[in-house]
């Protein structure tokens, strides 16, 4: 495995399972220096640390002074934080006409206020000492437009998109680098709880998704995890402000 993160400490929000435990194992066997992983449940969170050798902070996103705190004590922890990946977000179901202002108010804490202030208090915590650093936002592929019930998701995902653009171009002179990628719909344990919360999935619905898709699989954490270890390297150069989509489904492209 490449070792191009030898000298990295990551904090990662929304790290103890799916897309994010896949990006903060990646980033342990590519020789990152220290790595601390957040999420809500305590013993979920032990139990993922232990698994690949990092440290848990018990940590909500739905709290924004909270996760300022969290960069914070991530920052103590292991001694600065210079690589940020942001992957946790609320998928909650809501369409046009009866998402409710606090659905809305709460995708948009945990979706983009909190990932916004993780992102400013990196970013002054680096100017302040000198270093560069790189964040990475998993965001989503419905930012393109999306379906009928994750209005609230993509309206908050698509406000992270522009954060992320806004926040590459202010930030670039101080040698700190943010990208996002637009990724589809991948299989992870948080999907098998929403597709059984909202849409009567069993357990065997990713198996059933997978056939409706153009490759017959669904995207997969450890394939996002690897392109997200390279944005955050120094292999990736002076790349900042992307958004990738990350899919088999051109956005734009129709059914012929």
């Amino acid at each position: 495995m490449n070792a191009r993160h030898t000298e990295s400490r990551a904090l990662i929000l929304g790290g103890t399972q799916g897309v994010g435990l896949a990006i903060a194992k990646r980033l342990m066997a590519e020789g990152c220096e220290h790595v601390v992983i957040t999420g809500r449940d305590a013993d979920k969170g032990k139990r993922a640390a232990d698994e690949i050798g990092a440290t848990f902070v018990q940590a909500d996103l739905e709290d924004v002074a909270g996760t300022i705190d969290t960069v914070d004590r991530a920052a103590e922890i292991m001694g600065r934080v210079d690589t940020l990946v942001v992957a946790g977000a609320l998928t909650d179901r809501g369409t046009i006409l009866d998402t409710t202002p606090e659905l809305f108010d709460r995708i948009l804490k945990i979706n983009t206020q909190s990932p916004f202030f993780a992102l400013q208090r990196v970013a002054q915590r680096a100017r302040e000492a000198g270093h560069k650093a790189a964040c990475v936002n998993i965001l989503t592929i419905n930012i393109h437009g999306g379906q009928s019930f994750l209005a609230p998701y993509a309206a908050s995902k698509s406000a992270l998109a522009l954060i992320t653009k806004n926040a590459a171009s202010v930030l670039a002179k101080d040698h700190i680098r943010v990208n996002g990628i637009n990724v589809g719909w991948m299989e992870t344990p948080g999907e098998a709880e929403v597709q059984k919360k909202f849409h009567g999935g069993d357990d065997d619905w990713a198996q059933k998704a997978a056939e409706g898709r153009p490759m017959g699989k669904l995207v997969q954490p450890d394939s996002v995890a690897g392109l997200t270890a390279y944005l955050l390297s120094d292999d990736a150069g002076v790349m900042t402000g992307a958004l990738i989509d990350f899919d088999q489904v051109v956005p734009g492209m129709y059914p012929e």
